[in-house]
């Protein structure tokens, strides 16, 4: 919710230090950046300390980070503010291996799938609460912010037990806290790095689709920024059903593998017809079917890499596979731009490949692990 609360308002409190458009986009780009090089250390810190006190530490960060945005009184100051708060949001990771410690293999999914609608609400109701808070006063929704990872703090330390055995962490502290002993775990199970070109792919066309839907909106149907927000909102409430009660059930049937492969064609096919949808019921239509892909393939992905290796070393893997998700999130809007500045239907093309090489690589990951 805190993420949700900030990102929508971030260029409008950007373009009040008249910054140029590479200043705002670096500062866009910040986030991603901090949390592409932080989450597989905060991940392996979580191998090896235990995944509370990392979580701890890092809500400090992110209440830290807010509070610094909702009073920055410079470009620079906002840049410091979202540093902080994108090295705080490595700790993504080590929630995911907080749900693989506590699941098993037949329920991991389900639980990442709830992990992951659990954001998509979040991202509903903070740019709501942006909006009526930002009118009252230009501080107030980065101090909200930083209340809500206030709240999540209090609950983490009252509530959650340390869920990695002391075991693991002693078994991950023989290896040392370098990314160069994570290439040791990418040797032993190859599989796991068709995971990353995965989530690269896929978080990559989502990119393309998100960073230029409303400006595609707006040219061929003229909808305003508020109806161009009600559809966000109604594919994120969509999307969190599937993912919050749909994967789980749906794993147990046919398997993470064949809902990651299902849920990119049916994106493919839903981001490849949204710039030729003849009117808003058509793009409802690709909207609902876009959601429904999105929502199989994310929980599914995550949680079969989460599968694939022991579990002291899960902190660190998911480190990297939120690594290449922030990669993804880094060059997907860069690219969207660039394209549609060509033409309003490429970035929504080039999103289609994407995820057609997302099925690829879902079908050469089910060989591979067919081969053993």
């Amino acid at each position: 919710m805190g993420f949700g609360i900030v990102i929508p308002i971030l260029p409008l409190y950007g373009e009040r230090f008249q910054p140029s458009g590479l200043t705002l986009g670096l500062l866009m780009a910040s986030y991603s950046a901090m949390q592409f090089l932080f989450a597989p250390i905060l991940g392996r810190l979580s191998d090896r300390v235990g995944r509370r006190p990392v979580l701890l530490v890092s809500l400090v960060g992110s209440v830290v980070g807010y509070l610094l945005f909702g009073f920055a009184g410079s470009i620079a100051m906002l840049f410091v503010a979202r540093v902080v708060d994108g090295i705080s949001g490595g700790n993504i990771a080590t929630a995911q291996a907080v749900i693989a410690d506590i699941t098993g293999p037949e329920d991991r999914a389900t639980g990442m799938g709830i992990l992951g609608a659990a954001f998509g609400l979040g991202f509903i109701l903070g740019p709501a609460i942006a909006a009526l808070l930002v009118d009252i006063a230009i501080w107030l929704p980065g101090v909200a912010a930083a209340l809500t990872s206030s709240v999540a703090f209090v609950l983490v330390l009252l509530k959650l037990p340390e869920t990695l055995p002391e075991g693991a962490r002693r078994e991950a502290r023989r290896h040392p806290l370098n990314l160069a002993s994570l290439r040791e775990v990418l040797a032993a199970h190859p599989a796991i790095a068709l995971c990353f070109a995965g989530v690269l792919l896929v978080v990559f066309a989502f990119a393309n689709f998100e960073t230029t839907f409303a400006q595609l909106v707006t040219a061929s149907f003229g909808l305003g920024m508020s109806e161009i927000g009600w559809l966000f909102a109604y594919a994120g409430v969509l999307g969190a059903l599937v993912q919050g009660g749909l994967v789980g059930r749906l794993v147990k049937v046919f398997g993470e593998l064949r809902l990651v492969a299902v849920g990119a064609v049916l994106a493919a096919v839903a981001v490849g017809t949204v710039p030729y949808v003849p009117g808003t019921t058509g793009l409802m239509l690709a909207l609902a079917l876009l959601a429904l892909g999105q929502g199989l393939v994310s929980p599914s992905l995550s949680s079969l890499t989460s599968t694939l290796v022991h579990p002291d070393e899960v902190g660190g893997v998911m480190g990297i596979y939120q690594a290449f998700s922030s990669l993804a999130r880094i060059a997907g809007p860069l690219v969207a731009e660039l394209a549609f500045g060509v033409g309003r239907h490429w970035p929504f093309r080039i999103a289609a490949i994407g995820y057609l090489l997302a099925f690829a690589v879902a079908a050469l990951l089910g060989r591979r692990l067919r081969s053993g």
